[in-house]
This record gives C-alpha cells, sequence and structure tokens, in this order.
C-alpha cells in the first residue's frame, strides 16, 4: 500500500479527540480527589483510603494514556513530515510506530475505565454496608 500524506492525516482527528477525552477524564479525577481528601480529613473512613488507592493508580494510567496518545500524534506528524521530504521507507515506519502508540493509548484507556468501574463498585458496597 502506498502511504499519502492523507493517511497519517485521518489520525489527527481521531487522536485529538482521544486526547480531549483523557484531559476531561484528568479533570473530573483531580476534582474527585480533592473532594474524596477533605472527606478523609475529616473522617478517615476505610472506603475512601481504597477509593484513594484507585484514584491514584487511576491518575497514572491517564498519565500513561496521555502521554501514549501525544507520541501517537507527533509521530503521524513526523510521518507527513517524511512522505513530503520523500522518505517514504521511514515515513512508513513512523507511521506503523503512530499506529502502535494510539492502540497502546486505547488500551490503557479500556483499562482506566475498567479500574474507574472497580471504584464504583466500591462506593456501591459502601452503600450497601449502610442501608442504602
Amino acid at each position: 500500500m502506498e502511504l499519502t500524506l492523507s493517511i497519517p492525516a485521518l489520525l489527527f482527528p481521531a487522536i485529538s479527540l482521544s486526547m480531549l477525552a483523557y484531559n476531561a477524564r484528568y479533570l473530573a479525577i483531580a476534582a474527585l480527589i480533592r473532594e474524596l481528601h477533605r472527606q478523609f480529613r475529616e473522617t478517615h473512613a476505610a472506603p475512601l483510603e481504597k477509593q484513594i488507592g484507585y484514584l491514584r493508580r487511576r491518575l497514572r494510567i491517564i498519565k500513561e494514556m496521555q502521554t501514549t496518545s501525544i507520541a501517537s500524534f507527533l509521530l503521524a506528524a513526523i510521518s507527513m513530515f517524511l512522505i513530503y521530504v520523500e522518505l517514504r521507507l521511514w515515513a512508513n515506519a513512523i507511521f506503523g510506530l503512530s499506529l502502535i502508540f494510539l492502540m497502546l493509548s486505547l488500551v490503557l484507556s479500556l483499562r482506566e475505565v475498567r479500574l474507574s468501574t472497580r471504584a464504583l463498585e466500591v462506593q456501591l458496597r459502601d452503600m450497601g454496608d449502610l442501608g442504602i
């Protein structure tokens, strides 16, 4: 298959949207961490400790998601430049690497969603224990 400028350019909207979604998740978690920190200082409740542990892990995963997404975006741009200067072999290799980073970012996103669900289950279990 002949790699043209338009093929790496197709990744730009997808990567940009994923970066926007990852940033929104980061901001939501940051707000939640601040709220849980306030609650924990007041109560030292065990479910909050568990939630804080999950949030710490989720924050690390989101950082990795953002990093791999940015790397994918940068590599797609580099591959477009290499196509422009007619270094096709390098362009193909860099574009392939860009796709790998995009896939890695999506796998990390899936992992973070699953961890997020587990954290919510902790809250639901705690509410069940309280008879709610």
